[in-house]
C-alpha cells in the first residue's frame, strides 16, 4: 500500500513539474500578429501605445504586485535589462493601475523588490492585457521592431540566466526585424 502511495505521489510530482516546464515554454507564432494599440501610461501620466516603441524589439511583461512569481521576477528583469542594455531590446513592465494608490507607491514597491528603475507603466482597467487575451500573470509578449506580436512566454522566467538571454537574442535575430526570408 505504501509503495502505491509513493508511486502515485511520484507520478503527480513529475506531472506537475512537466506542466510547469511547459507553461514557461515560449510560444513563437508562425506569422506576426497585429498588436493591440490600447493606451497605457507611465507613472507621470504620459500616454503610450505599443506603436511608440517601433524600431525596438520589445518584451512587454504583464505583472501584478499580488503575484508572488511576478515579484520574484523583478530583480531578474533588472539584471536582464542591465545585461542587454544597448542591444535594441527594450523591456517594459505593465501592471493594472488599480493596484496602486499613487505613482510613488508603485515606484517604492518596485525599488523594494529590486526591480528596474524605469520602464514601468500602468494599464487602466486592464484593457491592454484583456485586448491581448491575458488573464494570468506573469505573462510576456514579444513585439518585433515593426510593432507586431511575434510570441509569448507564459509564467515566470529566470531573466538573468545566460541561456534565456541567448534565447532572446536568437529570437530577436530571427524574428525581431519583422522581415521573413521571403521578404525582399
Amino acid at each position: 500500500m505504501l509503495k502505491k502511495i509513493i508511486m502515485v505521489l511520484a507520478v503527480v510530482i513529475a506531472a506537475g513539474r512537466m506542466a510547469a516546464a511547459q507553461a514557461k515554454e515560449p510560444n513563437l507564432f508562425a506569422y506576426p500578429r497585429e498588436a493591440p494599440q490600447t493606451s497605457f501610461y507611465r507613472a507621470d501620466g504620459t500616454e503610450f501605445r505599443l506603436s511608440d516603441f517601433k524600431g525596438s524589439f520589445v518584451l512587454v511583461v504583464f505583472w501584478s504586485r499580488t503575484c508572488l512569481p511576478c515579484v520574484r521576477e523583478l530583480d531578474n528583469l533588472r539584471e536582464f535589462m542591465d545585461k542587454t542594455r544597448d542591444t535594441g531590446i527594450k523591456v517594459i513592465l505593465i501592471s493594472k493601475a488599480g493596484e496602486w494608490d499613487s505613482a510613488t507607491q508603485q515606484r517604492q514597491f518596485i525599488k523594494k523588490f529590486k526591480g528596474p528603475s524605469d520602464e514601468f507603466y500602468v494599464d487602466y482597467n486592464g484593457r491592454l492585457a484583456s485586448d491581448f487575451g491575458i488573464f494570468a500573470y506573469p505573462h510576456t509578449v514579444m513585439i518585433n521592431m515593426l510593432g507586431e506580436e511575434i510570441g509569448r512566454i507564459r509564467g515566470a522566467v529566470e531573466w538573468d540566466d545566460d541561456d534565456i538571454i541567448e534565447y532572446i537574442y536568437k529570437v530577436k535575430a530571427e524574428h525581431g526585424s519583422g522581415q521573413t526570408e521571403t521578404d525582399d
